[in-house]
Order: structure tokens, then sequence, then C-alpha cells
């Protein structure tokens, strides 16, 4: 097998701009369930934040031990019923796009 310069550069080159483009996302590949998700885009970006760190004067983080210890079922009633600034969701979302945002939020604190 011979070593080809010009392919090694072109994939260096490839991969360096992947890597940049992580990089100044801010997201990881695990980030891309949660994070591209429509819904999450259209209904919860705008209090919890585009990378759903949470926003100052918005909603909290969705990262945190606190959604990490809460299980499937509470976060579920939580965007369903609304608690506290949160809004009800249900009614305006359908069930598997409450179960399908909670999986990933739960997917997103696993790293």
């Amino acid at each position: 097998m011979r070593f080809d310069l010009k392919t090694f550069r072109f994939s260096f080159a490839v991969f360096l701009l992947l890597f940049v483009e992580l990089a100044v996302s801010g997201q990881t590949a695990s980030d891309a369930g949660l994070l591209a998700n429509p819904v999450y885009k259209k209904d919860c970006a705008k209090c919890h934040g585009k990378t759903a760190e949470g926003r100052h004067f918005g909603g909290p983080s969705l990262m945190s031990a606190e959604v990490r210890a809460a299980s499937n079922e509470d976060l579920i009633r939580i965007i369903g019923n609304g608690t506290g600034r949160m809004p009800k969701y249900a009614g305006k979302l359908m069930p598997e796009e409450i179960k399908t945002l909670v999986e990933e939020i739960k997917a997103l604190n696993k790293k």
C-alpha cells in the first residue's frame, strides 16, 4: 500500500473542519438528539437555551443533578402539567413528543 500525501492532506482537512465545527458549536454527537429536535427548538430553547444550559431569566439548565435525579415520569409530568414558571404543554405537544423530549434530556445528562 502506497502512502498518498494528497489524500492524507484532504482527509486531514475534512477531519479538522468537522472538529472545528463541533468545537465552535459547543455540541457533541450525543447532543444532537435534543438540540436538533424541532420540538425543542420551537418550544423549549427560548427558555432553556439553544444548548439546554438554561437562560438567566428563563428556564433552568436541563443538564443538572436535579434533572439527572428526576425519573422519566417526573419529567413527563413537569412538561405536561407545567410547574412554577414552566408552562403546561399537555394539549400543545403529543404524548410521543413529550416522551421523546424526556428521553433526549436524559441522554444529554449521561455525558
